[in-house]
């Protein structure tokens, strides 16, 4: 018998996730001291992730850190957080920006050497930080691939990765395992690109040619990123760290997908998401709940709407244990400057 209550071509459905969209409330995660702990939160001076660092610290969490590409928003954004709904300060809070550029690697090496230095804790991990549809397609100078693999799905496996041997070092200061939450989607399943059908896979991903379709794309980038989450989740057992997914929903308020909205498609989108989108202070209680409000049973799972589901229907068929093989592959070949997978297998020395 499935443990999901639900089989992953209907979770897959996009009438029901509407329907979802429109009618469950989610609800904040309560009974929860963070008091002690450390978290990082990526892509956190707006949107979701500022929700995010928000609801962290009403929950008493002792040290957040903002990991930002743009440090003067990092810094606008910790002095908003740093005063209470009331308007006084949170005192027994400490906030930090730290640079992260996920368009860069050496950042994002860099940004994990630093963890790997200073913090003696690292409870939380919000790997939050991604880009929306552009309005036109960009490739990275140095690294040539799609902007929107690049940060969505790359540049975050590799943190990812590279901050695993930071929470192995924590674990002994810490009463129990780290969680990493990757800010998932439903939109996984609905991606059209053919993977699989065409090899090295990153390769296809990257090709210059006309008439993509950068939704799709952007769809791509998440089930890449699901992908991931499964097979990561396998080498990395949840006495280290919990890893697990979860979606947002549709927020009507964030700037992800701000280029988007300049299109007629967007524009139409944005409407839809003013009649039954969630503002990202909402939206931000279904990723705290994978992140502080669930357990290990959540460990290599997707959550949406504060529930385990099953994630992209390929996931769990043959063709999908072929792609994600290769993906792996691809990925490891992709980092081995960073020595990705002897990070991996140093956690089980």
């Amino acid at each position: 018998m499935s443990k999901y209550s639900i089989t992953p071509s209907k979770q897959a459905s996009l009438p029901r996730y509407l329907y979802q969209q429109a009618t469950f409330k989610p609800v904040p995660v309560q009974n929860v001291n963070l008091a002690g702990q450390t978290a990082i939160v990526t892509g956190a001076n707006s949107g979701v992730g500022f929700e995010i660092s928000r609801q962290l610290l009403d929950l008493g969490l002792s040290r957040l850190i903002l990991a930002v590409r743009d440090e003067a928003k990092g810094t606008a954004a910790a002095e908003k957080l740093a005063l209470k709904s009331d308007g006084s300060r949170r005192e027994s809070a400490v906030i930090e920006v730290w640079k992260l550029d996920l368009f860069d690697y050496d950042s994002v090496v860099t940004f994990a050497s630093r963890a790997k230095e200073i913090l003696d804790r690292l409870d939380i991990v919000m790997l939050n930080a991604a880009v929306g549809v552009p309005a036109k397609r960009a490739f990275h100078p140095q690294t040539k691939h799609d902007e929107t693999l690049q940060v969505n799905y790359l540049s975050t496996a590799l943190l990812a990765i590279l901050l695993l041997p930071v929470v192995r070092k924590a674990r002994a200061h810490q009463p129990a395992p780290s969680r990493i939450t990757f800010t998932s989607s439903e939109a996984s399943a609905w991606a059209k690109f053919p993977l699989g059908k065409e090899t090295p896979i990153l390769e296809a991903l990257d090709k210059q040619v006309e008439d993509v379709d950068l939704a799709d794309r952007m769809f791509t980038s998440k089930l890449l990123g699901q992908f991931f989450l499964h097979e990561l989740a396998k080498r990395v057992p949840a006495s280290v760290a919990v890893i697990n997914g979860a979606s947002p929903g549709m927020v009507n308020d964030s700037e992800f997908d701000r280029e988007f909205r300049k299109t007629s498609t967007g524009a139409v989108m944005q409407r839809i998401k003013m009649w039954i989108g969630n503002s990202s202070a909402v939206a931000a209680r279904m990723v705290m709940c994978a992140a502080v409000g669930c357990g290990e049973e959540t460990h290599g799972e997707f959550l949406s709407f504060q529930r385990v589901v099953p994630m992209a229907p390929i996931i769990y068929t043959g063709e999908g244990e072929s792609v994600s093989a290769q993906l792996w592959k691809e990925t490891m070949e992709e980092f081995k400057f960073a020595n990705a997978e002897g990070v991996l297998e140093s956690l089980t020395e």
